[in-house]
């Protein structure tokens, strides 16, 4: 490493630019001299060894694509002369790789609330769930007045979580829907929740209430507004002025931070995306997973390229063909609607340095740490197993996010090179890969992993983020949280009646 770019791994046959190059310029790497053939942007590739046509491009120590000409050091390595090796499904061999991780503990713990049923919430707040979409106005209504009446006082917030969805689907995208309304209700960062129903619906009030199981009755109530002779408001708030009631009351504990569930997304990434702050909550993620606690990895063809790395660190067979399945799966998926598997990387990406789909998913899986996978979920499954999980869900920042949410993780920690606003319905942290993004918006970003390029130690840096991320799970708010920028999205697949 130079204080101009960085060569991740020995096998590497490009290094990444901490800084604009010059055309022209001399720069040094492993004791050779090579001159930069084009001027190149931060963050982008600059090759360092002759390349030829169809050889592959390593970077993190694996190939991120092919050359799609011949190629001399010193060129920049981008979308334009850097093409995918990714095609169809595969047949994956279990070669186990697990990695004895010397983590330093000291049990943490963390401020939050204790649910009856044994999890643990890092918000208090006051939910307005509909089943359909139908109602979404009602929903906002009843939010306005409980919000006027009680100033919100007791509670960490009142929202509605509004949806197009719960009518005119079938089979999968219907069942993909209710599961995720279903572990909406359920959520512990939930202290009382309104299922607001209209009646007609596909997805039938009583039905959706027998699929939340065995719940607490008393804090999850339901109200069909189509049998509500006269105002369905007033009726709404009678309920309302219930829940609130029993969820004021609700206090902060201490709790071990083994109870904390915390989902790992990433989302307008950047060549310093598996540099920085990737590889940032990878270490975070490795110190909960020590703590009992428990991590989520989702966005399925963003693992696409690096896929064997997550696959070879299951504990078990079982897990290992789960995870092929997780895999191929989502590549069927792709192709049945004619799509290659290999399109995935933005206009941003790109201009922020990353080129393929490989070269995306060797920097994005690097937020699981180096932890074995324990659990393999399907989109809309809960939690059951501590440690780290494999989640199904694409890469769409929103549905992700709600995924993971929906999972039962209590907090979102969302790296991002480019810088995004937006937050799910919990707390969604985001982590920029680098100062200028920092400082460019202080208002949507809540910790800087850029400091490593700074000469902030790792070690360091980690402790500071553990410290946010429990202070985060104690009350203190995201910017996200503070802008009251919250939505949650809905996997769709198939038709709309």
């Amino acid at each position: 490493m130079t204080q101009s770019m960085i060569k991740i791994n020995p096998k590497d046959t490009v290094v990444v630019c901490l800084r604009p190059m010059r055309k022209g310029e001399i720069v040094e790497v492993d004791g050779k001299a090579i001159g930069v053939r084009q001027d190149i942007p931060a963050g982008h590739k600059l090759l360092i060894k002759d390349t030829k046509q169809d050889e592959n491009i390593i970077k993190y120590g694996y190939p991120i694509g092919h050359a799609s000409t011949d190629l001399k050091a010193g060129d920049w390595v981008n979308e334009n002369n850097l093409k995918t090796n990714l095609s169809g499904t595969l047949e994956y061999t279990y070669q186990p790789v697990h990695e004895t991780l010397d983590i330093p503990l000291g049990k943490r713990t963390f401020m939050g609330y204790q649910r009856a049923n044994g999890e643990a919430g890092t918000r208090n707040e006051i939910w307005i769930v509909p089943t359909v979409g139908c109602v979404n106005g009602i929903a906002e209504k009843l939010v306005e007045r409980l919000k006027a009446e009680t100033h919100g006082e007791g509670v960490d917030a009142i929202f509605a979580w509004h949806h197009n969805y719960g009518c005119s689907q079938l089979s999968g995208d219907h069942e993909n829907t209710r599961k995720v309304l279903r572990d909406i209700v359920l959520h512990p960062n939930a202290g009382a929740v309104l299922v607001l129903s209209l009646g007609c619906e596909n997805n039938q009030p009583n039905q959706f209430m027998q699929l939340l199981g065995d719940y607490d009755k008393d804090r999850i109530k339901l109200l069909v507004t189509q049998h509500v002779e006269g105002d369905e408001l007033e009726e709404g708030m009678k309920i309302l002025r219930e829940l609130y009631a029993i969820a004021k009351n609700d206090r902060r504990t201490e709790l071990p931070l083994s109870q904390l569930r915390i989902g790992l997304k990433c989302g307008g990434s950047d060549g310093f995306s598996g540099i920085t702050a990737n590889p940032l909550v990878g270490e975070f993620s490795d110190y909960l997973v020590a703590q009992g606690g428990t991590s989520v990895l989702t966005e399925v063809p963003e693992m696409f390229g690096a896929e064997t790395i997550l696959m070879n660190r299951c504990k078990t067979p079982e897990l290992f063909h789960e995870t092929v399945q997780l895999i191929n799966d989502f590549k069927e998926y792709f192709l049945s609607h004619g799509e290659p598997v290999g399109e995935n990387p933005s206009p941003g990406n790109k201009a922020g340095g990353i080129s393929t789909l490989e070269d995306k998913a060797l920097g994005c899986t690097q937020k699981c740490g180096r932890s074995p996978v324990c659990g393999v979920l399907g989109y809309g499954d809960r939690i059951k197993k501590h440690g780290l999980n494999l989640l199904s869900a694409p890469g769409n920042d929103l549905v992700a996010s709600t995924a993971l949410a929906a999972a039962g993780c209590q907090i979102i920690l969302f790296t991002t090179g480019r810088g995004t606003p937006f937050g799910t319905f919990v707390p969604t942290m985001k982590i920029s890969t680098n100062d200028g993004l920092s400082q460019r918006k202080p208002n949507w970003v809540d910790f800087n992993a850029g400091q490593l390029l700074d000469g902030i130690q790792m070690g360091d840096l980690v402790k500071r983020l553990t410290d946010r991320i429990v202070a985060i799970a104690s009350g203190e708010k995201t910017k996200n949280e503070i802008n009251g920028y919250r939505e949650i999205s809905i996997f769709k697949n198939g038709v709309t009646l």
